[in-house]
This record gives structure tokens, C-alpha cells and sequence, in this order.
């Protein structure tokens, strides 16, 4: 490469990438999309709603609309596709708490070098899932991952054959959901935390699916597990722990599978150089600054987790999604 052609540029657009994501947050956190809905609005509209600085809300609907977020005309903005389906909070496809969720995770990134130089965590998960209005972002933030997850996964998990699905540390049930649907025989328990039980009685209660999803609380990792299941589903579970906690929750998956039974992981894998895909590699940093010793696990370490719990027949599936994520099979 001529030296010419050598810019930073695209080092420069990295660095300042923030200021988008921030405007993003900013039209999230304020709920503009939905303010616009359906029609037409103009900033003194959304400020009077919002009881907002007009200039502020004004120069915030031109970058939103120069980030291709929503469309401008005269003065007055409108939805684009894209923002109308994920955007607004009405949609059913709104992808908002995850949003939130990122938002909140801000102030620690911003400490990447610092922690990287402690060694340690800037704030502990627990923590922070003790405040309502993060722990709400987080869980009905996986709820909408899932959501969206869920058709591109349904069809590379086959349960046929399984009575019983333990979903382990499934929050609001969004998975188990999915699977009673696709399979009208099949009944399930959400284990999880107290914390997460009304948020998975409201996400039930609107599928209609009470008399087949029941919760079990408690903590994974310090309590038992009730009753024996012919199928196990662990999604994104295994970053947020260390490797020998990780050891010992495979091994509670195993002792409550039934003989013959299946475990499904589904979590962001990285291949075994550890440095790829790119999602998985930034994730691991993410975990990394919230955890003591949680990490994105790369497959090898995840086939000799589950081969030193007495699983075999471990295979792998790539998920199509945005963020690299994969699905680990064993038996018992």
C-alpha cells in the first residue's frame, strides 16, 4: 500500500463511533420514535410532550435522521421502517430494554483501562441487578433478544421425544415459551433467581402458557435443582461464570437430565484462537468488567467442560444472527 493511501480516518470514525450510539440511547431513553409513531411530528410537538429543550430535541431529530433512523421533511420527521418495527416501544418486536441495557453498561466500559490494569471487575453483576430500573433493562432485554432469537434457533433444537425442558436461568421463560409452542407435549420449568419470577409470570401469563411453564427459584449455583428432565437449555449462561463454576452448573444440568437426556448451550462462542468472531471477543471485555470471572468460552473449552461433567455426542451449531452466537449439544 502506498503511503498516500495510509489515512486515519477509519482509526477516527472508530474512536468517535460513541457519539452515535449515545444519540441512539438519547432517542430511546426519551422514547422519541414512539412519540413519532405512525405520523408525522415536528420537534416543538415532541418537546412539548417531553417537556424538553426544543434546540436540544430539535438538533437530536437531525441526527437521528442523519443516522438514517428516521426521516426528515420540512420540518417535520417520520419513522422509518426499521425504527417503526424495533424502535417504538408499542411494537411487538421492540428492541429498547436491550438498548437501555447497553446505555447502562457505559460508565463501565468507559473504565476498560483502568480494570484492565486493577484486574478487576468495576461493578459486580449483583450489584447492579439490585436497582429496578437496570434489572428491568437487562431482563426484558433478553426477553426481546430472545424474542428475535428465537425463530432462527427453533429449528436446529429438536425436542421431539422430550416430556420435560428445564430452562436454567431462564428469566421471563421467553425460550420456554417458544419450545411449548412448538411442541404442544412438552411441559417446562424456569429456574432463575426470586428476583425474575414476576417477570416471568407476566411473559407466561401472556403467552397463556400457566399450566405448562412453571417457575423454580433459586440460585444455581449454591442450591439444588428439583426434579428430572429429558431436556436442558442453558442460554447465555456460561459467560457470566468462571470456568470451575461453570464445571459445577453442567454438572447439576447433568445430575437432573434423565438417561438418554439432552443439554442445548447456546451462548456467544469463540473459535479455539480465541480471537474471533469479533462479537464474542468484544463480549468476553464486557464480561471481563462485570464479573469476578465470567468470559465469552471459546468450543474446545466448552466441549471439555461438558466432557468432564459425562456428556458425549458433543456437537456444534452456528446461529444466523448479528452477534456470532452458537449452540453446543451433548447427551447423557
Amino acid at each position: 500500500m502506498e503511503s498516500s493511501e495510509i489515512n486515519p480516518g477509519e482509526i477516527l470514525e472508530l474512536s468517535g463511533i460513541y457519539w452515535q450510539t449515545c444519540t441512539l440511547h438519547a432517542g430511546v431513553k426519551l422514547d422519541i420514535f414512539t412519540i413519532i409513531g405512525d405520523g408525522w411530528a415536528d420537534a416543538d410537538h415532541a418537546a412539548g410532550i417531553l417537556k424538553a429543550d426544543e434546540r436540544g430535541v430539535e438538533m437530536l431529530l437531525n441526527a437521528l435522521s442523519a443516522m438514517s433512523l428516521i426521516r426528515k421533511k420540512g420540518t417535520d420527521y417520520e419513522n422509518t421502517p426499521l425504527s417503526r418495527t424495533y424502535l417504538c416501544s408499542d411494537s411487538e418486536q421492540y428492541i429498547g430494554h436491550m438498548i437501555m441495557h447497553h446505555h447502562h453498561l457505559m460508565a463501565s466500559w468507559n473504565q476498560l483501562a483502568d480494570t484492565v490494569v486493577a484486574g478487576g471487575p468495576v461493578e459486580e453483576m449483583t450489584s447492579w441487578m439490585q436497582d429496578e430500573e437496570q434489572r428491568e433493562s437487562f431482563l426484558m432485554g433478553m426477553f426481546n433478544n430472545a424474542v428475535n432469537a428465537a425463530p432462527k434457533i427453533m429449528p436446529l433444537v429438536d425436542l421431539s421425544g422430550c416430556d420435560t425442558l428445564l430452562d436454567l436461568g431462564g428469566g421471563p421463560g421467553t425460550y420456554a415459551i417458544h419450545f411449548c409452542k412448538a411442541y404442544p407435549d412438552l411441559s417446562a420449568t424456569v429456574f432463575d433467581l426470586d428476583t425474575t419470577e414476576p417477570f416471568f409470570e407476566k411473559t407466561v401469563a401472556s403467552f397463556g402458557l400457566e399450566d405448562r411453564i412453571m417457575f423454580q427459584p433459586g440460585d444455581y449455583k449454591s442450591g439444588n435443582i428439583r426434579g428430572t428432565y429429558d431436556a436442558v437449555w442453558m442460554s447465555h449462561i456460561l459467560h457470566g461464570e468462571d470456568y470451575e463454576n461453570c464445571c459445577l452448573l453442567l454438572g447439576k444440568a447433568f445430575d437432573v437430565l434423565n438417561p438418554g437426556g439432552l443439554i442445548v448451550i447456546h451462548d456467544f462462542v469463540l473459535n479455539d484462537t480465541r480471537d474471533s468472531p469479533l462479537f464474542p471477543a468484544l463480549f468476553s471485555l464486557n464480561m471481563y468488567l462485570r464479573t469476578k470471572g465470567g468470559k465469552a468460552y471459546s468450543r474446545g473449552e466448552i466441549v471439555n467442560m461438558l466432557e468432564g461433567a459425562g456428556f458425549k455426542d458433543i456437537s456444534f451449531k452456528r446461529v444466523d444472527n448479528p452477534n456470532d452466537s452458537g449452540l453446543v449439544f451433548a447427551k447423557k
